[in-house]
């Protein structure tokens, strides 16, 4: 910016947290997080009327998601984000949008009814695919469906491990889904930013922070193992 004026140049710097001395750091001298810190803010500064972010949060620090959340949120022009990062989608989009089986479709709820989706049709294929295979077996008289049984049982057999390690996961998500769900009631109430409530406040945060974080995990390794299973029964 080398027409603007010192403070305005400042002011850019403080929006992706460069205040200060930080403002005056060499780049070959910022960590991983703060280079990628500094992209957005040079993206940002001639205010396009449009962002497009993929996978924004990878390889950032704490810090550096935490500006990037307050950086989009003050941000006028639009932003379309993919992510696999729920905490990010939940602090900053107010759309979703489904892109599946060829289509892009707007999604009419949150991240948590997202995941719910998510699990529902996971099930609902499940099924579709046992009632195919037992249709298919019921149709075709001439196949040679011992050995068609064979192999079908050898391939569940060989999925069974993965098959409870994704219903494992299914069970953890749905309980991580509803305590969140608990809290995030609870930290509804007014009286709850009461002086006097202060380290219970504190402490729901903390707790509502450790299992969106889990929830993420747990998401991404649920994800893995539908892929993992398909292959196998596939």
């Amino acid at each position: 910016m080398p027409d603007a004026i010192e403070s305005k140049v400042r002011a850019q710097l403080g929006r992706f947290a460069f205040e200060g001395d930080k403002g005056d750091t060499k780049v070959k001298d910022l960590s991983g997080g703060e280079k990628a810190r500094l992209l957005f803010a040079l993206m940002t500064l001639d205010a396009p009327h449009m962002l497009i972010l993929d996978e924004p949060t990878n390889h950032l620090d704490i810090d550096s998601r935490d500006a990037l959340n307050h950086a989009l949120n003050a941000y006028e022009g639009a932003v379309i984000i993919i992510s696999h990062d729920p905490y990010l989608i939940e602090a900053c989009a107010d759309r979703l949008v489904l892109v599946a089986d060829g289509t892009v479709t707007a999604f009419d709820g949150d991240v948590s009814e997202y995941r719910q989706y998510l699990l529902d049709r996971a099930r609902a294929e499940r099924r579709a695919n046992k009632a195919g295979e037992d249709d298919t077996n019921g149709k075709d008289a001439k196949r040679d469906r011992k050995a068609e049984r064979q192999q079908a049982a050898e391939k569940r057999k060989a999925a069974a491990p993965v098959k409870r390690a994704i219903e494992k996961l299914e069970s953890q998500m749905e309980k991580l889904s509803a305590r969140k769900a608990a809290i995030e009631t609870e930290m509804a109430d007014p009286k709850l930013y009461e002086a006097a409530n202060g380290q219970k406040l504190g402490d729901l945060q903390m707790e509502l922070g450790k299992i969106e974080s889990q929830l993420g995990d747990i998401e991404m390794q649920w994800m893995e193992k539908q892929e993992e299973y398909e292959t196998l029964v596939a």
